[in-house]
C-alpha cells in the first residue's frame, strides 16, 4: 500500500460545483481534523456535492453515487469542461426558460448538454434542492433569484482538474466498496440521513428510497470495512437509530444549520460524525 498524506488542496481549495442540500461545506472544519493523517485511497460512495473531496484533493480517489445524472455531470466535467462552459453561456435566468429546461428529460440530452442542464437547474432552482419525484423526474420549483451565478468558469475548471485523475463510478455503494476498498483506505460515508421530521427531503435524493433497513445494511458494511482495516468516517442525523447502529465507535454531535427549511427558526440541527478507526 502506498500511503497518502492528508494535505491542503494544491488547487487553492476547490469549491463544489453544485449547491447541495445536506452538503458538508459547513462541517469541513469538524470533519478534516478527524480524518486519519495518512491513508491509502480516498473513497466516497455517496459523493453528492463532494465538499470534502474537492477541499482535500486526494491524490488517489474513487467517487461514486447511485444517481446517474450526478455522475454524468462529474464525468463530463472531468473531460469536457470547456464545452460545458460554452453551453452554459446560452442559459438564462428566466422562469419560463427554467421550466422548459426542467421539462426535458436529461436522458434525451447529449451527455455534455445534460451536464450543463444539471448545473443550470441547480443554480436557479429553489435553494439548490436536488429532488426527484417517484418517476425519477426533477421537480424542484424555480428559485426566483435576481442574479444567480449560473456559470463560474474558474470554479468549473478547477473542479475539472480535481476530477481528471479520479475514478468516477455510477453504482450502488455496496458494490463500489466491495470492489475498491482495501486495508488502509479512508472511506467517507455521507448517506441519505435518517429523517428527523415528517418533512425531511433528504431521502428524496434518487427515485429510490433509503429506508431503515438500508441504514442497518450500511452499518453492517461499516463493520466489514473496519474489520478489513479501513479507516471509516460517517455523517448522519443525531437520531437514536444512528447511536444504536454505531455504538461500538466514536460518535460526536455537531451543531449545524438546515438552510433548506422554509421556517428560519427551524434551520438549526444536529449531525453526528462517526469515526471508526
Amino acid at each position: 500500500m502506498t500511503e497518502r498524506y492528508l494535505k491542503i488542496n494544491e488547487l487553492s481549495n476547490v469549491k463544489p460545483v453544485l449547491k447541495w442540500a445536506g452538503g458538508k461545506t459547513q462541517m469541513l472544519n469538524d470533519i478534516i481534523p478527524r480524518m486519519p493523517k495518512q491513508y491509502g485511497k480516498y473513497i466516497e460512495p455517496f459523493i453528492g456535492g463532494g465538499a470534502l473531496f474537492f477541499n482535500i484533493g486526494p491524490d488517489e480517489s474513487v467517487i461514486s453515487d447511485s444517481n446517474p445524472e450526478l455522475i454524468n455531470l462529474y464525468s463530463q466535467l472531468a473531460n469536457h469542461c470547456d464545452e460545458i462552459i460554452d453551453m452554459l453561456s446560452f442559459y438564462k435566468n428566466d422562469e419560463e426558460f427554467y421550466y422548459q429546461v426542467r421539462a426535458k428529460d436529461w436522458l434525451e440530452c447529449e451527455p455534455i448538454e445534460a451536464a450543463a442542464r444539471t448545473i443550470y437547474l441547480n443554480r436557479t432552482c429553489f435553494n439548490g434542492l436536488y429532488r426527484l419525484n417517484k418517476k425519477g423526474f426533477f421537480n424542484t420549483p424555480y428559485g426566483k433569484y435576481k442574479n444567480p451565478n449560473i456559470c463560474n468558469p474558474e470554479k468549473l475548471q478547477m473542479a475539472s482538474q480535481a476530477l481528471r485523475d479520479t475514478q468516477i463510478i455510477c453504482g450502488d455503494y455496496l458494490e463500489v466498496l466491495g470492489k475498491f476498498a482495501e486495508a488502509g483506505d479512508f472511506i467517507f460515508l455521507d448517506p441519505p440521513y435518517v429523517p428527523i421530521s415528517d418533512f425531511s427531503d433528504f431521502k428524496r435524493y434518487t427515485k429510490e428510497q433509503f429506508y431503515e433497513q438500508d441504514q442497518r445494511n450500511l452499518a453492517n458494511e461499516v463493520k466489514r470495512l473496519v474489520d478489513m482495516g479501513c479507516y471509516v468516517m460517517l455523517t448522519n442525523s443525531n437520531h437514536p437509530l444512528v447511536h444504536e447502529l454505531y455504538a461500538p465507535y466514536n460518535i460526536e454531535i455537531i451543531q449545524t444549520k438546515r438552510n433548506i427549511n422554509r421556517n428560519g427558526n427551524k434551520r438549526t440541527g444536529e449531525d453526528v460524525i462517526v469515526t471508526a478507526y
